[in-house]
């Protein structure tokens, strides 16, 4: 059963840091593109950044590029989303995906599979 298990959402405040992971199993990820979305209430669901199968190109929204970084630990099956710098905007509930194509896509419906989300909350 293939399982996407998100985990370090919480409470923080404005200016403050997180860091998210992302455990994946039930198959091989080291060959997929490994994604991070998040969701606020009433809102879409948006694209946040985005590790290439290679752990090589990323990408990132605009509105989180240069405060937040994503990797990967293709040993450890996970892959992280460090967030500085954090504002109230960013609050919302944060999903891991993971397309098998291994490209870089911001998408959501260009994501084979998907985790229960975190929430995130930043207060001002």
């Amino acid at each position: 059963q293939v399982q996407l298990v998100e985990s370090g959402g919480g409470l923080v405040q404005a200016g403050g840091s997180l860091r998210l992971s992302c455990a994946a199993s039930g198959r091989t990820f080291s060959t997929d593109a490994m994604g991070w979305f998040r969701q606020a209430p009433g809102e879409e669901r948006e694209f946040v950044a985005v590790i290439s199968w290679s752990g090589g190109p990323t990408s990132y929204s605009d509105s989180v590029k240069g405060r937040f970084t994503i990797s990967r630990d293709d040993a450890k099956n996970t892959v992280y989303l460090q967030m500085n710098s954090l504002k109230p905007e960013d609050s919302a509930v944060y999903y891991c995906a993971a397309a098998k194509s291994g490209r870089i896509w911001v998408r959501p419906s260009q994501y084979d599979y998907w985790g229960q989300g975190t929430q995130v909350t930043v207060s001002s």
